[in-house]
This record gives C-alpha cells, sequence and structure tokens, in this order.
C-alpha cells in the first residue's frame, strides 16, 4: 500500500489542531456558571453563584450591623449579632429575590478617654462614626458594582442609626439616575410596636428597660438561647455596681421573643417592598 505524502499528513494534522483551537476557544469564551443556590448568604457562596443569583433577578442585597458591647451579666457581648443575623435571614426569605451580606460587628459606641457609655465595660468594642459610616459606604460601592440595585442598610445598634441614616440618603442622591436605591431600614429599628405589645401585656417601661432588659433579651432566648443565662440574675442580690442591664430582664422568655423579632422582620420586609415598588 502506498505511504500517504507528507503533505497529506500536514494537512491532516492541520485540520485536527484548528479544530482543537476552535474548540477551545470557544470553551474558553464560555461564561462559568454555577447551579442555582438557595443559599442566601453571600459568605457562604461562590463569587459565580453570587453573579449568577444577580443574573436572575437577586438584585437586592441586605448589609446588617450588630455590635460588641456589654449586656449585662445574663448576656452575651455579642447579642447584637446574633439578632440582626437571624433577622436579616428572614427578612432575605420574606423578600424574595435577596442575598444578604456579613454582619458589621464593629460599630459607634461613643468616646473612649474618659469612656462613656457602654465603653465603660469590659468587652466592649466600638469605632468612631466616620470609622463606621465609611465601612458602609465602602460595602455599598462594592454592591452596586457587583449589580445590586436595592442595598438594604439594617442596623440593631442604635448609636449606628445615625450614619447609617446619612450614608444611605447620600448614596441613594448620588445613584439616583443609575436607578439603584440605599434604603436605611429604620422600621426595623423602631420599636413602638414592640413596646406597645409589651405595655399591653402589663409591663411598663420600668419593667421593659432601654437596654438588655426584656425585648432583646427575649430575642436572644428565641433565637440563641444559648447565649441567655437569667439564672445570674437571681444569684446577685443587692449590688452597688451597675449591671449594665435596664428593667427586669428576668420577664424575658423566647416566646415573648419570637412574637417581638416578627415585629421587627415585618417591618423591615414592608419597608424595603416599598421602596423597590417605588424605583420600578
Amino acid at each position: 500500500m502506498p505511504r500517504p505524502s507528507r503533505l497529506l499528513v500536514a494537512a491532516k494534522w492541520g485540520t485536527l489542531c484548528l479544530a482543537v483551537l476552535v474548540t477551545g476557544l470557544a470553551f474558553v469564551g464560555r461564561p462559568l456558571t454555577a447551579p442555582l443556590s438557595s443559599e442566601v448568604e453571600i459568605a457562604r457562596m461562590t463569587w459565580v453563584e453570587v453573579r449568577g443569583a444577580v443574573a436572575r433577578g437577586a438584585t437586592t442585597v441586605l448589609v446588617p450591623s450588630g455590635g460588641i458591647e456589654q449586656n449585662g451579666i445574663h448576656m452575651v457581648t455579642g447579642k447584637h449579632d446574633r439578632i440582626v443575623g437571624w433577622a436579616a435571614h428572614r427578612i432575605a426569605e420574606g423578600l424574595g429575590q435577596t442575598l444578604v451580606a456579613p454582619v458589621i460587628s464593629y460599630v459607634p459606641q461613643g468616646a473612649y478617654d474618659p469612656p462613656e457609655g457602654h465603653l465603660r465595660f469590659p468587652g466592649t468594642i466600638g469605632v468612631p462614626d466616620a470609622v463606621f459610616a465609611g465601612t458602609l459606604e465602602g460595602i455599598a460601592r462594592s454592591l452596586k458594582g457587583a449589580g445590586f440595585r436595592t442595598i438594604g442598610f439594617l442596623a440593631d445598634h442604635g448609636a449606628s442609626t445615625g450614619p447609617q441614616r446619612e450614608v444611605a440618603e447620600r448614596l441613594s442622591r448620588e445613584w439616583a439616575s443609575q436607578g439603584v436605591r440605599v434604603v436605611d431600614v429604620s422600621a426595623y429599628y423602631d420599636d413602638a410596636a414592640q413596646l406597645d405589645w409589651l405595655r399591653a401585656a402589663g409591663e411598663t417601661m420600668e419593667t421593659i428597660g432601654r437596654h438588655a432588659g426584656i425585648q432583646d433579651t427575649s430575642e436572644l432566648m428565641a433565637i440563641w438561647p444559648e447565649g441567655v443565662d437569667l439564672g445570674r440574675l437571681s444569684g446577685i442580690g443587692f449590688h452597688a455596681e451597675a449591671t449594665g442591664a435596664g428593667g427586669d430582664p428576668s420577664r424575658a422568655s423566647a416566646e415573648r421573643g419570637r412574637t417581638l423579632i416578627d415585629m421587627r422582620v415585618r417591618a423591615a420586609v414592608a419597608q424595603i417592598e416599598a421602596a423597590r415598588a417605588a424605583g420600578r
């Protein structure tokens, strides 16, 4: 049998190489994809999953902020982080098409020298207002660049609400022409409905308290009971040193906490839904 000519062999190899090259270029040009995920927490997703979620319509994102501070002798310093992280997840589920950024732990706590507020108690960690505001702005700009169109700031700590509002309003004005809004989810922190409900149940402002009292103690008991030990309250008796808590947290319960935190979740969902509808 005659041997094929060198020219014919070279032609076949050339054709084969061209086919491999074309196939390779087609593969390289194809964007990376990931299976549809039910996850809502960005930190538990790959970047490809986040991109895919945004492309499929998940263009709302929540930015929760908590705080590390004293919460009396009966409750852990990470109370705010636990509560707002849990609530953000439920709010995202209620809204649909929504992801959740990691909780910001370091928030304003007041002056350092002399220390004021919660900073008088060991374990509290605070940052200046401007630092917190800058952190919020950097996060928002990052999320906008990733394609999110509605960015909701969700503060669980009172001193965070002022900087949060300022940054949300300023960025919303800056991005208005691009159809991107930053929402100061103030309805989440507004506890008027909670107070009315507790007073209707027979409590007073003296028993409810304004910090580490019935409200937040009950909420943490409902979602993470390991963070509360009411037995420590009964063992202190009379003591001249301040405990850091207000009201009567011994009257807190997980049952009350489930109702109280549900109020906040529903209020936040309603506010964000209204903001999304207004932007359509």
